[in-house]
């Protein structure tokens, strides 16, 4: 009867308003990622001037707060399809864990360049690991200090494969 009188319902009740409650937190959930995402992409302010040439190809490495890896591929997905002959690498740090994301566009695949093998080489300066296919690709790390290294390193590691 408390467990009840605390959902404000009945007994009878109390299942299908648990099932309800259940079902409004995933709502909310799912709403606070897009918008999340929503905000991550404005925060991003002018996109061109942090573009980076790299053998004919624009690399966009950038460091996006409190984004989960759904919300990561999603910016991602928009960011390689708005860059042409891109690559774009995306790290986010939440709860002190990092999550990281690289797509590569089909011109760029061409040229040479390789989501997964990116990963594999970037993934252990932030204490991860991960892969994928050669247009995208995701990894997980324990270790944020090393961020700032990896953005800085994704040139390099770029220019290694093509």
């Amino acid at each position: 009867h408390l467990a009840a009188a605390a959902a404000k319902t009945t007994p009878d009740e109390l299942e299908k308003k648990i099932q309800q409650l259940q079902a409004d937190l995933k709502a909310l959930g799912q709403e606070n990622e897009r918008l999340k995402a929503k905000l991550a992409g404005e925060s991003l302010g002018d996109i061109q001037s942090r573009i980076r040439g790299v053998k004919g190809l624009n690399l966009l490495a950038l460091s996006v707060n409190d984004l989960d890896m759904n919300g990561l591929r999603q910016m991602g997905d928009k960011l390689r399809d708005e860059v042409e002959n891109s690559v774009i690498v995306l790290v986010s740090e939440t709860d002190g864990k990092v999550n990281l994301i690289v797509t590569a566009s089909d011109a760029a695949q061409k040229a040479g360049a390789h989501a997964g093998n990116m990963i594999r080489k970037l993934a252990p300066l932030v204490g991860g690991g991960g892969g994928g296919r050669e247009g995208m690709a995701q990894a997980g790390g324990k270790d944020p200090s090393g961020i700032p290294k990896l953005l800085e390193e994704s040139e390099s590691v770029l220019a290694s494969l093509l």
